[in-house]
């Protein structure tokens, strides 16, 4: 069955229509120079021009008959009428009449165009075979264009079915081909995203290293050059041993939770105000130098990425005034506003050129650390220093609220 769709539909009405005048000008030129075929070769003329106008009629409103059914019906009785008129006039339209069959598959469904087509036949048998002896001529013309219309509409389905495979074959072939490109791209994203979780790893292991061990073994080491300082004074040389004692156990438990990725062990069962508090504390208790911790707003609740932030931060911060103030107090504020948490570690120490510091660690400062650790949940750091008059280290975070409860146990750290 030959199918007309969109793409064919303005080819199609020409190749029907120039097959159609074709076989209807053969019919009208064999009836008129054989008079015996057509003994009343006026009312041939005249049915073969109204004919020609109802073929016209159907290519100039071509797109309508096969979305319409009432319309292809009249249509095509329309074109079963002329054509039997014609057959009844002269035989030698039966080179003619055979135009119905292939009209019929394109004005109709494939079930349907089975009657039509059987209608179209049995009319033109009964008529010709009441009114003529058809001749032999006639016969091999009306035998050999349904036989070549019916060749072209084969050639032509199966030209359009090759070129289907064709078009099905490639596509397949470049559906594999993505597939194969889609595979490779999935194995390299699975091996970057592991490399990036293993430098994620490296990373957070560094910080932790830097934010936990480093800093306790800074100050287990200072505690044991006090000690032997005083190593004639057995009650100081004791609490400095009790201090590396302490400090010794810290770290070890600080490590274990690092390895585990827990938060830091101050945060587990208190607040940030209170943990920042109790390592305050304990700072001061190592280090011998007084700090003062303030609370500003109404301390609630934060997500835990930001409150390790803050609370690492405040820890580099006093670590690094042990290390390099030479300081004789400290303080530490920890402010809650509407939008944004800000922590201030501040001391009356040496002070240093903040520009000379550089952006990285190189200077020992850790401010690189810092940065990185506020950078990671949104948060900025800001550094005052003056040679001779101490700093002062603000950090700003979101004030990102946790909800009730939210904070669980096992929390990476970030």
């Amino acid at each position: 069955m030959l199918q007309i769709t969109e793409g064919d539909a303005h080819r199609a009405r020409w190749i029907y229509t120039g097959i159609a005048y074709a076989a209807l000008l053969a019919a009208v030129t064999w009836s008129l120079v054989d008079r015996r075929a057509a003994p009343q070769p006026l009312l041939t003329v005249a049915l073969s021009v109204v004919a020609a106008i109802w073929i016209a009629a159907i290519a100039k409103w071509w797109p309508v008959w096969p979305r319409d059914r009432v319309w292809a019906v009249v249509a095509y009785l329309g074109l079963l009428a002329t054509s039997t008129a014609l057959i009844s006039t002269s035989d030698s339209f039966s080179s003619y009449v055979w135009i119905g069959f292939p009209y019929a598959f394109a004005f109709f469904p494939a079930r349907w165009a089975v009657f039509a087509v059987t209608a179209n036949a049995i009319s033109t048998f009964v008529i010709q075979e009441g009114a003529f002896e058809t001749s032999p001529y006639v016969v091999m013309m009306a035998v050999a264009g349904p036989v070549i219309f019916a060749g072209w509409v084969a050639g032509l389905e199966s030209e359009r079915r090759k070129q289907a495979i064709s078009q099905l074959t490639e596509t397949n072939e470049r559906l594999a081909k993505a597939m194969e490109e889609n595979a490779g791209l999935h194995a390299q994203l699975l091996v970057q995203a592991r490399e990036a979780g293993v430098l994620d790893e490296r990373q957070r292991m560094a910080r932790e290293i830097h934010d936990t061990l480093a800093q306790e073994l800074a100050a287990l080491i200072r505690q044991l050059h006090a000690a032997n300082r005083v190593r004639e004074q057995p009650e100081k040389w004791q609490h400095h041993m009790d201090q590396v004692q302490l400090l010794a156990e810290r770290g070890l438990s600080e490590a274990r939770r690092s390895v585990q990725a827990l938060r830091p062990a101050p945060l587990e069962n208190s607040r940030l105000p209170e943990a920042i508090a109790e390592m305050a504390r304990n700072w001061s208790q190592a280090s011998g130098v007084p700090v003062r911790t303030e609370t500003t707003g109404t301390p609630e609740p934060l997500i835990p990425g930001i409150e390790v932030a803050l609370f690492r931060v405040a820890q580099e911060a006093l670590a690094n005034i042990a290390k390099h103030a030479g300081a004789t107090r400290a303080g530490i504020t920890l402010s809650y506003m509407d939008d944004v948490v800000l922590l201030d570690v501040r001391d009356d120490g040496v002070g240093f050129e903040p520009d000379a510091a550089g952006p990285g660690d190189a200077s020992g400062y850790g401010l690189g650390t810092m940065r990185q650790r506020l950078l990671g949940v949104g948060g900025t750091l800001e550094i005052e220093s003056t040679p001779g008059e101490g700093t002062a280290i603000g950090a700003s975070v979101p004030a990102i609220r946790a909800e009730a409860g939210a904070q669980t146990e096992g929390e990476a750290v970030s």
